[in-house]
């Protein structure tokens, strides 16, 4: 019987991790650029004392659905998405480079160009740094160009580009931040095919539907599992009974 409780509860303990993915997926169906993630099970053979033969115990395959969102015009001049395969490179907390599809730019107050969750956009030599201005546009090549304060609108002066990258998608896997990075930590050298556009932000590409229905899928299997512990219970406590009677 203890076969049957390890696996039922590997199982429930699998579900569970599935189920809080699937939630964080829906609580994200309106973040920009959000990129949703996977959680499969598959059965791996475990070994160990008191097992005559292997038992298959579940373990997840975590991974990132890496397809585009919708496109959203904003008009405003901040507002950029990746046309086509690509990335934006960014500077994690840590410090380290990260990868993002979210194009709500904005400059902070010390004059830095970062996302709308603050993170610090790069260019070719790192954060990139905007003066004060009374304009600011994006290139489709990443050229970010500034109209200085009481400047003509022919003195556009270019402050730097942004970073954009092509990664590999089976290089690339997500922090518990939610950045995307490449594994093993390696920056990527820039892509100069990579092109964006302006006035526009690309949506989370959470499909609400399916994970509502996700969602209740792994509560009924959660449920089965849990009813399958219970029956290894009984099963373990009657089997007791015969032996003390005997």
């Amino acid at each position: 019987m203890d076969h049957m409780l390890y696996i039922a509860a590997d199982g429930a303990s699998q579900i569970q991790k599935a189920q809080a993915v699937n939630a964080n997926n829906l609580a994200n169906v309106s973040t920009t650029g959000f990129k949703a993630q996977f959680e499969a099970l598959r059965a791996l053979p475990v070994y160990g004392p008191g097992y005559a033969s292997r038992v298959h115990s579940q373990s997840e395959i975590s991974g990132v659905d890496q397809s585009s969102g919708a496109l959203m015009a904003t008009g405003r001049s901040l507002d950029i998405a990746v046309n086509g395969t690509g990335w934006i490179a960014i500077q994690a907390p840590d410090g380290s480079e990260a990868y993002t599809r979210a194009g709500d730019l904005r400059v902070s107050q010390t004059g830095i160009l970062e996302t709308g969750t603050g993170r610090p956009v790069l260019g070719d030599g790192g954060p990139i740094s905007v003066p004060d201005a009374q304009e600011l546009e994006v290139a489709a090549d990443g050229t970010v160009s500034v109209l200085p304060t009481g400047q003509a609108p022919a003195t556009l002066a270019v402050v730097g580009r942004i970073k954009l990258v092509n990664i590999d998608p089976g290089s690339l896997e997500k922090g518990e931040d939610g950045l995307l990075r490449r594994r093993g930590g390696a920056s990527a050298e820039p892509d100069a095919n990579v092109r964006i556009a302006s006035g526009v932000l690309e949506t989370s590409n959470v499909n609400t539907v399916e994970a509502m229905t996700t969602m209740i899928q792994l509560a009924r299997q959660f449920e089965a599992q849990v009813k399958l512990m219970k029956v290894a219970e009984e099963t373990d406590a009657a089997s007791a009974q015969l032996m003390s009677i005997g």
